[in-house]
């Protein structure tokens, strides 16, 4: 290496100074793009690519502030609706909505017992009630009461239809359903 270097020397000392003047400037120029291209870049690319993963962790931060907060919301509901279903008044379904009809003066057509899926810590009763004539304020305060009962209710499913025969009338179908803790 050194009879490299002292070559190197040799030939540079032999130079005219003109020439040794552009020699030295390409040679520094040649320096100085190996210090940017080794040394430079890399830190460079390292910090764009630690700038992204920075951002990156950030909005996925922001995803699970949003998740959590769902949750809270979500969890928040379903405590007020299983203190709603412990502190309710237990009773008889059926027996509740022919009340809450004669209170709102509606007629029941029919009301249908439906299955309801197995949830361990409550049972689910579910009725399909149909009404055949029904104008709207009866069938406003008939919805009303169901959803503010004593009992713990929830309408699932909704139709309406006009009649075909008399426009002010309805008919509408609807499934309730009734939480009770097993």
């Amino acid at each position: 290496m050194n009879e490299w270097v002292n070559r190197f020397r040799a030939w540079f000392d032999g130079l005219a100074r003109r020439e040794k003047l552009l020699v030295s400037a390409a040679g520094g120029v040649i320096a100085l793009s190996l210090v940017i291209l080794l040394g430079v870049q890399p830190l460079l690319a390292a910090r764009t690519a630690a700038e992204e993963r920075a951002e990156t962790a950030e909005q996925r931060l922001e995803a699970v502030r949003r998740v959590k907060q769902r949750f809270d919301e979500v969890s928040g509901r379903l405590g007020a609706v299983e203190h709603r279903i412990q502190s309710g008044q237990p009773g008889n379904l059926l027996a509740t909505l022919q009340d809450l009809a004669q209170q709102s003066a509606v007629t029941l057509d029919s009301i249908e017992p439906r299955t309801a899926p197995a949830s361990p810590p409550y049972r689910e009763t579910k009725l399909q009630v149909t009404l055949g004539n029904a104008t709207l304020p009866q069938l406003v305060r008939y919805l009303h009461l169901i959803e503010s009962a004593p009992q713990v209710l929830s309408i699932k499913s909704l139709r309406i239809r006009l009649r075909p025969d008399d426009s002010k009338q309805l008919e509408v179908s609807f499934t309730v359903s009734s939480f009770e803790r097993v």
